[in-house]
C-alpha cells in the first residue's frame, strides 16, 4: 500500500516501535507529540491515516485529531490510549474525530488490520469526491451552457462576475471557494424563468411595470429552488439566495439574517455584482468604489477593501495576453473571446469572456453553415501559450 501513515505520540520509543514494525509494509512517519504532528501534516501532508496517542502534554488526542479534521478532513483519524476509559472512546467517535479507537498495548495484528481498514476507508472518501467533483463539474457546465445560449449578454456578465469572485476569494483565502465561483457562474440562471420581453427590458435597463419587478427581483429566489435540487449543492444555493442581501440586513429575502450571518459567497457575490452594474454604467474603477464606499451598511467592508486594493478583471486584459483577430474556422477548445461572437445580423450568440468548448463549438460550426457568423473572431492569446 503506498497511502502514507502518521503516528503521533509524545513518547519516542513507541515512535521508534511503530517505524521498525510497519516500515516494511506500509508507508509510515512519526511526529513527536501534538504540535509537531500539526506542522508535519501541514508541511508535508496529506496523510491517508493520522495514528494520535490520547494522552499528550498540551493537548491530548481528542484535540489533536479535532485540529487534524479541520486541516485534512479526508485524512482518517485513529486514536490509541493507555486508558480503557470508555466515556473517552465514546465522546471521541461521537465528535466525529476517530474512525477507530484502539487501547495500549495494541497486538500487531489488531493494529495491521485497523491502518489495512482505515487505508480502504480513504479510498472510499477519495473515490466519492472525485465522482461528486466530477458530477458537479458536468452540471455546471452544462447549465453554464444551457445559459449562455439561452441569453448570451446574461452568460457575459456570468463570466465576469465569476473572475471577479475568484480574485476576491483567492485574496481572502475563503474555504470551499468553489462554490462562491459557481453561484457567481450559476446566480442568474433563474432568469430562464423570466419571460423574454421582461427580460429585455430588465438587460436595456427601461422601466418596469411592478409586477415585472417583481417577477426579476424573484430571480434569486427561482435560482436557488432550481440549484437546491441538485445534490451537494445546498450552499451553492444558499449563497444564490442570499446575493442581493445588504450587510445591514435590508434587501432580498426579508428576513433577520445581517452582518457575518449573512454566507460570506454572498457577500463577496453582492459586491462583484454591484461593481459591475457600476462599471457597465460608464463608470472608471475609482468611480466605482467611491460609489459603493458611499452606500452606508450596503457591503461587507472588508470583502470591498479586498476589492479596492485589487484590481480584479472581468474579461481577459491586455497584462495578461494579446488580443488577435482570427477566422472561425481556426477556432479551437480552450480559447477566450475577446469580443462576441455576433450573427450577420449582429446578435450575439457567446459574449466576450467566453471559454470555447467543444459543445459551444458544434453549435456555432451548425449555426454558421445555416445563418452566418461575423468574422474575423478576436480571441485573447495568453503569454504562456506563445
Amino acid at each position: 500500500m503506498n497511502e502514507r501513515i502518521l503516528f503521533v505520540d509524545d513518547d519516542p520509543n513507541i515512535l521508534e516501535a511503530y517505524q521498525r514494525k510497519l516500515q516494511h509494509v506500509l508507508y509510515v512517519r512519526t511526529a513527536l507529540g501534538p504540535h509537531v504532528g500539526l506542522r508535519e501534516i501541514r508541511e508535508n501532508g496529506p496523510f491517508a491515516v493520522v495514528v494520535a496517542d490520547m494522552n499528550m502534554p498540551l493537548m491530548n488526542g481528542v484535540e489533536f485529531l479535532k485540529k487534524v479534521r479541520e486541516i485534512a478532513p479526508d485524512t482518517v483519524r485513529m486514536m490509541l490510549t493507555g486508558n480503557s476509559d470508555i466515556k473517552t472512546a465514546v465522546d471521541a467517535v461521537n465528535d466525529g474525530c476517530v474512525f477507530r479507537f484502539l487501547t495500549k498495548p495494541c497486538p500487531s495484528k489488531l493494529m495491521g488490520d485497523s491502518l489495512v481498514a482505515a487505508i480502504k476507508q480513504h479510498r472510499l472518501i477519495t473515490a466519492e469526491k472525485e465522482v461528486l467533483e466530477g458530477t458537479l463539474n458536468g452540471t455546471a457546465e452544462l447549465l453554464t451552457e444551457i445559459l449562455s445560449w439561452v441569453n448570451p449578454g446574461i452568460f457575459g456578465r456570468a463570466v465576469q462576475l465569476r473572475n471577479t469572485v475568484t480574485t476576491i476569494t483567492a485574496k481572502l483565502g475563503t474555504e470551499n471557494s468553489w462554490e462562491t465561483e459557481l453561484a457567481a457562474t450559476l446566480c442568474q440562471i433563474g432568469m430562464l424563468a423570466i419571460p423574454s420581453e421582461i427580460l429585455a427590458k430588465a438587460v436595456e435597463g427601461k422601466p418596469l411595470s411592478d409586477e415585472e419587478r417583481k417577477a426579476v427581483e424573484s430571480v434569486p429566489a427561482v435560482s436557488h429552488d432550481l440549484l437546491e435540487r441538485i445534490p451537494r449543492l445546498e450552499n451553492v444555493a444558499r449563497i444564490v439566495l442570499y446575493q442581493n442581501k445588504h450587510f445591514n440586513g435590508a434587501g432580498f429575502p426579508q428576513d433577520q439574517l445581517a452582518g457575518k450571518e449573512i454566507p460570506l459567497g454572498s457577500r463577496i457575490l453582492r459586491v462583484a455584482a454591484d461593481y459591475h452594474e457600476l462599471r457597465a454604467a460608464g463608470q472608471s474603477r475609482q468611480e466605482s468604489l467611491k460609489t459603493m464606499q458611499s452606500r452606508d451598511g450596503r457591503y461587507d467592508l472588508d470583502v470591498l477593501s479586498v476589492l479596492g486594493r485589487e484590481s480584479p478583471s472581468a474579461v481577459v486584459q491586455a497584462e495578461s495576453g494579446q488580443v488577435v483577430t482570427v477566422a472561425f474556422k481556426d477556432l479551437g477548445p480552450g480559447l477566450t473571446l475577446a469580443s462576441p461572437i455576433l450573427t450577420v445580423e449582429g446578435q450575439t450568440l457567446v459574449s466576450a469572456g467566453t471559454v470555447l468548448t467543444d459543445a459551444f463549438l458544434i453549435r456555432l460550426r451548425k449555426y454558421a453553415a445555416t445563418s452566418g457568423i461575423q468574422e474575423p473572431i478576436e480571441v485573447v492569446i495568453h503569454r504562456q501559450s506563445r
